[in-house]
């Protein structure tokens, strides 16, 4: 199980988010830098232990409506080869010392846990607690197992989210821009295949939830 150093960084993850995602097409901020709060999220464990795995909400509420993104972040020691074009920035970790992040979605320890938690043999885990499941978090899936062996992701982002061939054919579909729903739980769109819904607090106290990410066959 992760364990969850609270500690300094510098600079922080929200600091190293308000440069990064301007860049993204799914961005859907002004000319202005955001401003942004880490307002929720889970963690998800790396079986060997190396990789540090976060599934984010970083809220921007520099437009006259708060929007919630979803920012998948992988916390490594060393720089892996061939990393550069998905790399967000680096830290300094008040114990583990330099951290390179990277966007998840071209991680493949990331997305293979992501895909096993949908399948049901991942747990998703609370983000700053260690060693405590996140109960919230719902998942579905109705298909075949995965083959998850060397597998590797090639994502692509447009301005409705992040977009990653799966096994079996399918596509894993994530919302980067995340829209409430009153159903709690969270349910997938008709004939999904898969699915990962959680929430997170909004800026009244009230708790929002919404579908994170949805796999189908496209």
């Amino acid at each position: 199980m992760a364990v969850i150093h609270h500690t300094t960084l510098k600079p922080t993850k929200v600091e190293l988010l308000t440069t990064w995602l301007p860049t993204r097409p799914w961005y859907r901020g002004g000319p202005d830098a955001p401003v942004l709060t880490k307002s929720g999220g889970f963690r998800l464990d790396d079986p060997e232990g190396e990789v540090g795995i976060e599934i984010m909400v970083a809220t921007d509420t520099s437009t006259p409506e708060p929007t919630a993104y979803l920012v998948p972040l992988t916390y490594r020691g060393a720089p892996p080869e061939g990393a550069e074009h998905a790399l967000v920035g680096t830290m300094e970790h008040g114990v583990l010392g330099k951290c390179w992040v990277y966007d998840g979605c071209h991680d493949p320890v990331l997305i293979t846990e992501l895909l096993s938690l949908i399948e049901g043999r991942a747990q998703a885990m609370a983000q700053s607690i260690s060693d405590s499941p996140d109960r919230e978090v719902t998942r579905s899936y109705e298909g075949e197992p995965f083959s998850l062996r060397d597998f590797t992701p090639r994502p692509t982002d447009d301005e409705q989210g992040t977009h990653l061939p799966a096994p079996h054919g399918t596509t894993l579909h994530l919302n980067r821009v995340l829209q409430p729903v009153p159903e709690n739980p969270p349910l997938p769109a008709q004939g999904a295949l898969g699915h990962v819904a959680s929430g997170w607090p909004g800026a009244d106290g009230t708790r929002l939830r919404a579908v994170f990410m949805v796999l189908d066959g496209r």
